[in-house]
């Protein structure tokens, strides 16, 4: 079920049975020559879906836009600051748990993510605490992120070794030919790609890694490696997903 697509009928009904909920979240940046700029939401929201549908639970509508100020020197990226992104996702929540929801379950596709999502659950605790709402102290939060994924972290590591990088990986980049077989993208990449160098701000990110890669060769990647990434993350975190909500 996919809460857009829903009447609030039905999510009163679901809600009758399940008050858990995932929440695919990503980020709209450069991913390299290669890469779509939508790829960490496009792969959330494809694994999401694939979660949601194998738990039969409902799935929220994609957080397209997270942190990823370090890649807005590059046309196209967008990024919302740590502390807006702290506020949406309260906001996010709060809604859904005044509704009945309980348990979210996010699935990540953005490494930038990470630690301003943890903080956004320690704000959101608090302040549904301030709301009072019944039952608030059985809200819970996690972060599940796809791309380490045991079997998916394994399977990079086989088809690409060293090439996978951390940035406009191969993996990545195929789930999305897998998505969307019909923009993959082609052009010519350095051989020489950047890597190791620590991330500060847009401009310094920039300046060492100039086509936007991050020691990784998404040539390598095709709409079958896609599929086998994506088969082996739904059913991880449908496991994942089930041992949460018990």
């Amino acid at each position: 079920m996919e809460l857009h697509l829903c009447t609030w009928q039905e999510v009163e009904t679901y809600l009758t049975k399940s008050d858990a909920i995932i929440i695919p979240i990503g980020s709209t940046e450069q991913h390299g020559p290669t890469g779509l700029i939508g790829t960490d939401a496009i792969c959330a929201e494809k694994i999401a879906l694939g979660v949601g549908e194998k738990t039969d639970a409902i799935v929220a509508p994609t957080m397209n836009v997270g942190m990823a100020l370090h890649h807005t020197a590059f046309p196209g990226s967008i990024s919302l600051r740590p502390t807006t992104l702290i506020v949406y996702v309260q906001d996010y929540l709060t809604s859904l748990a005044k509704a009945g929801f309980r348990k979210f379950f996010f699935i990540n596709g953005h490494g930038g993510n990470i630690a301003t999502l943890k903080a956004a659950f320690s704000q959101t605790y608090d302040h549904l605490d301030s709301l009072n709402l019944p039952n608030h102290e059985q809200v819970k939060c996690k972060i599940a992120n796809w791309f380490m994924c045991r079997e998916v972290y394994q399977l990079a590591k086989t088809l690409y070794g060293n090439q996978e990088g951390s940035h406009a990986t191969p993996s990545e980049v195929a789930v999305t030919q897998f998505a969307y077989p019909s923009a993959i993208k082609t052009a010519p990449l350095n051989p020489d790609v950047s890597t190791g160098h620590p991330i500060y701000g847009a401009k310094n990110f920039r300046n060492c890694y100039p086509d936007g890669r991050m020691g990784s060769n998404p040539a390598l990647a095709t709409p079958e490696h896609g599929q086998q990434f994506y088969e082996l993350a739904v059913e991880e975190l449908s496991e994942s997903y089930g041992e949460f909500i018990q």
